[in-house]
């Protein structure tokens, strides 16, 4: 690697070609960037040493062949810019006839062969800079003094600057003279690299580049494509890379989040990387030095980038009949990434039909739209939403389990809480309020409302203090009423009409143009059918509603016998990883815990796991917790004092008082059996049994 200080000309002139690689990033210059480039040049030319542009970074080609082409690595949006101007200059210069006053004035043959082509040679080779795509075209047709191409063929910011340059030129205070000694006087840092011997990608990571911010899917293309030959570089570029770009265009951080789940889901990771550690997260997923294939990782992030977009809104849905679906949970966020890329790996390996797929798709949307309705957090979605991708095994059943066996914070919300939560809050407050009524609208019809157009409306007004006729339906306690009843779900329905119905009465409401006695919103019939709109109205109404919402959200649908094998399942791989025999304990000690095992065993289906520095029985919920001591052996329960049957000659301690049980591990579980000597074993598994025959899940 060479650095050198050169003005900007000397490196531009000469037969020479600065290609921007295919992985590089379209150019993204916006009007304020060019603009401050503008005012540098103009300084430049006050300047007596001039205006340091920043660092060119290229890859050099065979330094003994007549014609150089080189890799351009940094300096793209630069270098762009300033062949604009300069070709905004000798189009500014060819309009108004400029002569110039001296010899170092700037004409249209100096500035075509100096800065912007090689008049020499033909074809590609007779144009100084090569950009990628649309970009190319359109500065090509600058370069060459012609139109654009068309609005879709074209790069709108590379159209942008140059117009903007022109209207600087057309300033009355512009004078060609000044402006093309101000480009002359643009020095730049020189960075070359050798081919086969510089790493251009370390070197791209190690620099501090100016100009516009490089994305994580920026640096991770870069990543991929910056070490190869150029043949290969396009080869793969136009095979893969593009086909991802184009899916996510225009998107945001879309494609970011693309690569942050992509990589999250092959490694099966449950923590979220953070959004400025994506490319960094990338290296250590899919090292470049340890052979792996790139066109295999390629194919299979083009695969899943199609799936993604498709998740996201950014292009077609497929399976079709997933649309609506996909649409309806695509409205409560977009965390559930990860698990969505799962399910379309299992549906594309025929694992799941399409039935399964939309029915996965409303579950996920359900499990959502519940927590929301009942109050549970919602900030840790994407890390619970991966632990069911990871979860789940080859069938919809395995999704229903999963989704079923989350606990605490994170557990699916039941039909009873769900439908109690829903008829009780305050809906209005909430973002997904208009989801829930556009569902309750729509959910299994054929016919569908378009409920695009419409807007949320309170059947009793926001404001009825100045409203007697309000006041006198509603009652003595009409701010009660209205206080408890004016955001809840039977309150609410769906107008095209809300500014007309604003605080009339509820008798115009019905009968005015457009009124609910013409309305064809579904939502809207039973309230066309009453007389009054008091408190007993909108609880019957409320009910009718919330009876509906656990078939458009089901429950997850898992039974008894799923939950217990999947219990079991995970059991018995944690009981794989160590036994008994690894906890440190006496060996009278270990012979009676054998003895107590053996006794335990006979119960049923028992799996033995070993937490912390105790064995805990399952069958498949825990019931007992055998925790080796220095001279006996003490079994913890499930069960309080006061439920046992048969105390014996057994020493039997009530922890429920708060007293401090060394090393325990189920904290909630308060009745201590100690048993000294085998003689005590068949009066313990009395106990032992009670609590087995009362576990739970």
């Amino acid at each position: 690697m060479k650095a050198t200080n050169r003005r900007l000309e000397e490196l531009i002139n000469g037969r020479r070609q600065f290609i921007v690689p295919v992985f590089q990033r379209d150019y993204s210059w916006t009007t304020e960037e060019c603009d401050q480039m503008w005012k540098d040049i103009l300084r430049a030319t006050d300047s007596g040493g001039g205006h340091f542009l920043g660092q060119i970074v290229y890859v050099q080609g065979d330094m003994s062949a007549a014609f150089q082409s080189w890799l351009l690595i940094d300096g793209q949006q630069r270098l762009t810019s300033v062949t604009l101007l300069l070709a905004a200059l000798r189009d500014h210069i060819a309009e108004t006839g400029f002569s110039g006053g001296s010899v170092d004035s700037p004409s249209i043959e100096k500035i075509e062969a100096y800065f912007l082509k090689n008049v020499l040679e033909k074809g590609d080779r007779s144009y100084k800079l090569m950009l990628r795509r649309t970009d190319n075209a359109t500065l090509r047709a600058f370069v060459d003094g012609k139109s654009p191409p068309e609005p879709n063929d074209r790069s709108a910011l590379i159209v942008d600057a140059y117009e903007c340059f022109k209207n600087h030129l057309r300033d009355s205070g512009s004078d060609p003279d000044t402006v093309y000694r101000g480009v002359n006087k643009l020095t730049i840092i020189e960075v070359t690299l050798e081919h086969l011997i510089d790493d251009p990608q370390l070197v791209f990571e190690s620099m501090n580049f100016t100009g516009v911010h490089l994305s994580q899917s920026d640096l991770v293309r870069n990543y991929l494509l910056m070490g190869l030959n150029e043949e290969e570089q396009t080869r793969l570029y136009g095979d893969y890379w593009r086909k991802i770009e184009d899916l996510f265009k225009k998107s945001g951080d879309a494609f970011d989040c693309f690569i942050r789940d992509y990589i999250a889901m092959r490694k099966e990771s449950a923590q979220q990387t953070r959004a400025d550690r994506i490319y960094e997260d990338f290296k250590s997923f899919w090292p470049r030095d340890d052979g792996s294939p790139i066109e295999i990782l390629l194919q299979d992030m083009t695969r899943f980038a199609r799936h993604y977009a498709s998740f996201r809104g950014l292009a077609p849905i497929q399976p079709k009949r997933l649309s609506d679906s996909m649409s309806n949970m695509r409205q409560l966020g977009t965390t559930q990434g990860v698990l969505i890329m799962r399910l379309y790996h299992l549906y594309d390996e025929g694992r799941f039909t399409q039935e399964d797929f939309i029915n996965a798709i409303t579950l996920i949307e359900s499990y959502i739209l519940r927590r929301v309705i009942v109050g549970r957090p919602a900030r840790d979605y994407w890390s619970v939403c991966a632990r069911v991708a990871y979860a789940m095994q080859s069938d919809f059943g395995s999704l229903r389990v999963a989704l079923a066996r989350l606990r605490d914070n994170n557990r699916f919300p039941e039909d009873d809480e769900f439908i109690s939560a829903l008829g009780d809050r305050d809906l209005y407050a909430l973002r997904i309020c208009k989801h829930i009524l556009n569902r309750l609208e729509n959910a299994g019809q054929r016919e569908l409302s378009p409920v695009g157009d419409y807007s949320i409306e309170h059947v009793m007004p926001q404001a009825i203090e100045n409203s007697p006729s309000w006041q006198h339906m509603l009652g003595g306690d009409w701010r009660d009423i209205h206080n408890t009843w004016l955001h809840r779900l039977g309150n609410l329905t769906l107008t095209a009409y809300n500014t007309r119905y604003s605080n009339k009465s509820f008798d115009d409401k019905k009968k005015i143009k457009g009124g609910f006695k013409q309305s064809a919103i579904r939502l809207n019939g039973y309230i066309a059918e009453q007389d009054k709109w008091t408190a007993t109205e909108m609880q019957e109404r409320s009910s009718c509603l919330t009876r509906r919402a656990p078939e458009i959200w089901p429950n997850h649908g898992a039974n008894l016998t799923q939950l217990q094998k999947a219990q079991m399942d995970d059991l018995r791989n944690q009981a794989k990883q160590r036994d008994s025999d690894s906890l440190e304990m006496s060996e009278p000690v270990r012979e009676l815990l054998h003895k107590i095992l053996d006794a335990v065993r006979g119960l049923g289906d028992i799996v033995e796991t070993i937490d912390h520095k105790s064995v805990s029985c399952h069958g498949p919920g825990f019931f007992a917790e055998l925790l080796p001591m220095t001279r006996s052996v003490r079994i913890i329960l499930p069960l309080d004092y006061d439920e046992i049957e048969e105390l014996g000659e057994l020493d039997i301690n009530d922890a429920s008082d708060g007293r401090r049980v060394p090393n325990r591990f189920h904290h909630d579980c308060n009745l201590l059996v100690d048993i000294y000597s085998e003689n005590e074993v068949a009066a313990a598994m009395q106990i032992i049994r009670q609590a087995f025959n009362r576990q739970t899940m």
